[in-house]
């Protein structure tokens, strides 16, 4: 290989990862219209009840949903949806089932919709009733994005949105928003890759009382999330 043809190689390959990059970026953005910052996850009851109340708690609870939580498990399903594209009913039907509560599921369904929706009108398909995991997945697999980087930016996006809300529900400042989310921005690269040699039989969650929290939620009343 000449070294005009190896740069010509590197060139091509930084040019299709930063077009990714951008692709994933733009799903995952505020932007993209999914209605994510209408989602506390169960965060509004959470900080009602006094569980969180500071920078450090908001930081310790989000940490506990990307290690043992849902932000772990929504690795493993959309890891499952890049993998087995023949399976998405079934890897839908199990995250389903490991949604506590009647809003949580409301809330995976309706941003895989609008998220499929979007994505179809755009980059062409049809847009099948998935979660938002299984949906984003799904996505990547069909334009050949890699599932460590798309998991990486989706727990980035799932924890911005989350620290987006407690900046609406207690006081934190965007400086210390930020500061949370570049804390929590290497746990989000360590779960996206320790889940890279996992199965669907490696769904698990040790966070209840983030899922009570979730169905405390249904009940709360006055709130300004739907989740």
């Amino acid at each position: 290989m000449t070294m005009n043809t190896a740069m010509m190689t590197d060139t091509n390959t930084v040019t299709a990862m930063t077009n990714d990059v951008l692709t994933l970026a733009q799903w995952l953005s505020p932007a993209y219209p999914v209605g994510a910052f209408a989602y506390s996850h169960g965060l509004e009851a959470a900080i009602d009840a006094g569980w969180i109340g500071d920078a450090d708690a908001l930081q310790e609870w989000l940490t506990d949903l990307l290690e043992d939580g849902s932000g772990r498990n929504d690795c493993i399903l959309l890891r499952a949806a890049h993998a087995e594209q023949a399976a998405l009913e079934d890897i839908n039907a199990i995250g389903l089932a490991f949604a506590a509560g009647s809003e949580r599921q409301r809330e995976a369904l309706l941003q895989g919709a609008a998220f499929t929706k979007t994505t179809a009108a755009i980059w062409g398909g049809n847009a099948p009733e998935l979660i938002y995991p299984v949906a984003v997945g799904a996505a990547a697999s069909k334009l050949g994005i890699d599932p460590t980087l798309t998991c990486a930016m989706y727990l980035q996006a799932f924890v911005s949105n989350l620290i987006a809300a407690a900046q609406r529900l207690m006081p934190l400042g965007q400086t210390q928003g930020q500061a949370t989310l570049m804390a929590l921005t290497p746990i989000c690269q360590r779960v996206a890759q320790d889940t890279a040699t996992t199965t669907r039989d490696d769904l698990s969650s040790c966070t209840v009382l983030s899922d009570i929290a979730s169905m405390r939620h249904e009940t709360q009343s006055p709130r300004i999330f739907r989740t």
